[in-house]
C-alpha cells in the first residue's frame, strides 16, 4: 500500500498466528518521527493456504474486521487477485480517510499490476 510500512511482530514468521503491523502515514517514509500523523493497523493471520489464500483479522484499537487475499489461475500465464476487507471503524474516521484510501488503493493496485506484467 502507498505510504505504508509493514513488519512481522511475532516470532511466527509465516502461517496461521503470524502477527503483522502496518503503519500508513503521509510522512512516515521520510520523517518517521511524525508517526502520530498516520494509522497503525495490527493484524493476525487466521487462514494460510499458500500460495492461494491468506486471511487476516484486524486487531487494532481503531481498525477491527477481516481481510482476505486470494489468487486463482485464469490461464497458464494469468492470475486473478481478489482482495476484500470488512472493516469496523469509527464513522467519522472513515468519512475523513475514505477519499485518500480510495486514491491510495487505486495507485497501489496500478503499481502492483505494472510490476507483475511480463516483460517483453
Amino acid at each position: 500500500m502507498l505510504q505504508t510500512k509493514v513488519w512481522v511482530t511475532s516470532q511466527i514468521r509465516d502461517g496461521v498466528g503470524t502477527s503483522i503491523s502496518a503503519f500508513t502515514g503521509p510522512l512516515y517514509k521520510f520523517y518517521p518521527k511524525f508517526s502520530s500523523l498516520g494509522l497503525l493497523d495490527t493484524m493476525v493471520v487466521t487462514n494460510w493456504q499458500p500460495p492461494e489464500i491468506c486471511d487476516v483479522e484486524h486487531t487494532g484499537k481503531i481498525l477491527k474486521g477481516t481481510g482476505s487475499f486470494e489468487l486463482s489461475p485464469v490461464t497458464e500465464s494469468r492470475t486473478k487477485f481478489d482482495w476484500s476487507e470488512t472493516i469496523d471503524c469509527p464513522r467519522l474516521l472513515f468519512l475523513l480517510v475514505a477519499p485518500f484510501l480510495w486514491v491510495g488503493v487505486r495507485i497501489s493496485l496500478a503499481r502492483l499490476a505494472t510490476s507483475l506484467r511480463p516483460r517483453e
